[in-house]
């Protein structure tokens, strides 16, 4: 009798077991009127921590071989891309000097030589009783050799305003903020313990 009892009372509660489950969240927010807000609230910050957030464009970066190749083509060039308009001025006074004394040693080279042929054939040349045969080919000699002086450092001036521009390029996307220190502080090793360490702090 018991039983039959205890199973009537289970059956007949099981309709309202499930209309309560089938509430709506709308009655319970309704019920709960403070959760309801405080869920709206939050849903209404997270734009406004969005909005908070500023938008940092990364520098202009420079690229080394772009600026080695305008420096290859033109000198200086590669600087004004590296915007070091400062050098300028002393890549151009090099090549200035570079032209001046290319074409100064190669006119006397030229000059001397067409005298010492001209003796060495018994002919008559503006250094006629002033330089000997054996003068004439030492100053020839001399200015071939200061022209050849003449083209290699301008070369390596060529080469060294290359390397220049190639190298400030990289400087140029190198972090050089205040924030990069490097310290000892304790540290934990790997395998258990802790001592001193050489630590690296970037931004």
């Amino acid at each position: 009798m018991i039983i039959r009892l205890f199973i009537v009372c289970f059956l007949s509660g099981l309709p309202f077991y499930g209309r309560a489950q089938a509430v709506p969240d709308t009655s319970l927010k309704q019920m709960f009127p403070d959760s309801a807000r405080a869920e709206q609230s939050a849903v209404k910050r997270l734009p406004n921590e969005a909005e908070g957030l500023q938008y940092r464009p990364s520098p202009a970066q420079h690229n080394p071989k772009k600026a080695g190749l305008y420096s290859a083509i033109l000198p200086g060039s590669g600087q004004l891309y590296n915007k070091q308009y400062w050098k300028i001025p002393i890549v151009y006074v090099g090549v200035g000097a570079a032209a001046y004394f290319i074409q100064f040693n190669t006119s006397k080279y030229q000059t001397y030589r067409k005298a010492y042929i001209a003796s060495l054939e018994g002919k008559t040349h503006e250094f006629s009783g002033i330089y000997d045969q054996s003068s004439l080919k030492t100053l020839q000699d001399a200015y071939k050799k200061y022209l050849d002086m003449t083209l290699l450092f301008t070369a390596i001036g060529y080469t060294l305003q290359v390397i220049d521009a190639v190298v400030f390029a990289h400087l140029k996307n190198f972090d050089v903020s205040p924030d990069i220190s490097l310290r000892l502080q304790p540290v934990a090793h790997p395998n258990g313990g802790a001592g001193i360490g050489l630590v690296l702090h970037m931004p």
